[in-house]
């Protein structure tokens, strides 16, 4: 009876360390993405910063495309108030075709495809794209590693025994101008 309690005890003392183990991977994943997340939200908040100095740029070469202004303001701003990843990321997409139209406004200007405060913001956008780009990236494949991690067995068990639940990616829509960074060439 003496070799099977210590068995026993043995059998539980590894479970329960495997069980601490697990639980902390979670929280460190789940941690992690929230890093990720705030890292997207980071850059993103510069974009945001950068349009009005961009728009009021183009502005005054192009006082007439009201409504193509009008339109970046209002994605900017049903960017700036999503709540949830998803509704994040489809304001995301409408905030970059509106960018591409005010891009498209600028082609038709030569003196502003000329202008160096106009260059400079395009060239800060573009910086800004690259990070939100790389940003994504980081943050999805984190949200990848959680998932799996809380989806396989046996910590599935645990996970669910602790509440742990799947992270949202931080996706594109399917359309495949949409998975481009907006395009400023000039």
């Amino acid at each position: 009876m003496g070799t099977g309690l210590i068995i026993f005890v043995a059998l539980v003392l590894i479970v329960a360390v495997w069980a601490v183990g697990a639980y902390n991977r979670f929280i460190k994943l789940r941690n992690r993405v929230k890093n990720g997340f705030a890292q997207i939200d980071v850059q993103l908040k510069r974009r945001y910063d950068l349009i009005p100095n961009l728009l009021e740029t183009v502005k005054g070469y192009a006082a007439h495309e009201k409504e193509t202004f009008q339109k970046v303001t209002d994605a900017r701003a049903g960017a700036i108030a999503a709540g949830s990843i998803g509704a994040q990321s489809k304001a995301e997409n409408m905030l970059t075709q509106a960018l591409r139209s005010v891009f498209a406004v600028a082609e038709n200007y030569p003196d502003l495809k000329a202008n160096t405060n106009f260059l400079q913001l395009q060239e800060e956008l573009g910086e800004t794209e690259e990070k939100i780009r790389y940003a994504r990236q980081f943050y999805n494949d984190i949200v990848m590693k959680f998932n799996t991690a809380i989806q396989t067995f046996p910590s599935v068990i645990l996970a669910r025994l602790f509440n742990f639940t799947e992270e949202e990616f931080f996706e594109l829509d399917d359309t495949p101008d949409q998975r481009e960074a907006p395009q400023i060439k000039f």
